[in-house]
C-alpha cells in the first residue's frame, strides 16, 4: 500500500479514478470533462490530490481544497473527495488516504481538515470517527445557490 501526491504526470490515472468517483455519485461518465477539470486543478494548484496504490495499481484518491480562517489566521483543508475502487474497499486504503490528508495538513501548518458527508453514509461516518474526526455541533451550515 503506497500513497503519493499526484502531479500532472498522474493525470491519466487520476482521471479514471475521478470519473469512477463521479459515477458512484450518480453522474454520467465524462472522461474528457474529468480530465479537463483535474488538469486545471493541478496546474493552477487549486487542490492537492493523493493517490493510493495497491502495489502498482491505482485504487483510490483523496482531494483537498484550501480554505482560510480569518479568526485563526490559518489555512485549513477541506477533504472534498475520497474514493476507493470497490475491489479495494475494506482493506485500509480509505483510512490511509485520510491519514495522509491529516499529515499533509500538519506539514502545511494548517488549522485542520474538515469534511462533510451524508446523514445516511454511516460507513463513512464510522471511518471518520475512528480516525478522530468529531461531528460539529456548534455551527449551522447554510447553502445558497
Amino acid at each position: 500500500m503506497n500513497v503519493q501526491k499526484a502531479t500532472i504526470n498522474e493525470l491519466n490515472v487520476l482521471t479514471e479514478l475521478f470519473d469512477s468517483y463521479r459515477v458512484f455519485y450518480k453522474q454520467d461518465s465524462d472522461l474528457e470533462g474529468a480530465r479537463t477539470f483535474l488538469k486545471e486543478r493541478l496546474r493552477n494548484e487549486d487542490s492537492v490530490v493523493f493517490i493510493a496504490y495497491d502495489e502498482r495499481n491505482p485504487v483510490g484518491f483523496v482531494q483537498l481544497y484550501p480554505t482560510f480562517s480569518s479568526v485563526s489566521m490559518k489555512r485549513s483543508w477541506v477533504l472534498n473527495d475520497l474514493y476507493v475502487n470497490s475491489s479495494a474497499r475494506k482493506k485500509g486504503f480509505g483510512e490511509k488516504l485520510i491519514k495522509k490528508a491529516i499529515e499533509f495538513a500538519k506539514e502545511t501548518d494548517a488549522k485542520g481538515v474538515s469534511l462533510e458527508t451524508g446523514h445516511d453514509n454511516v460507513t463513512a461516518q464510522s471511518l471518520y470517527e475512528k480516525i478522530g474526526f468529531k461531528k460539529e455541533s456548534n455551527y449551522f451550515y447554510y447553502l445558497s445557490i
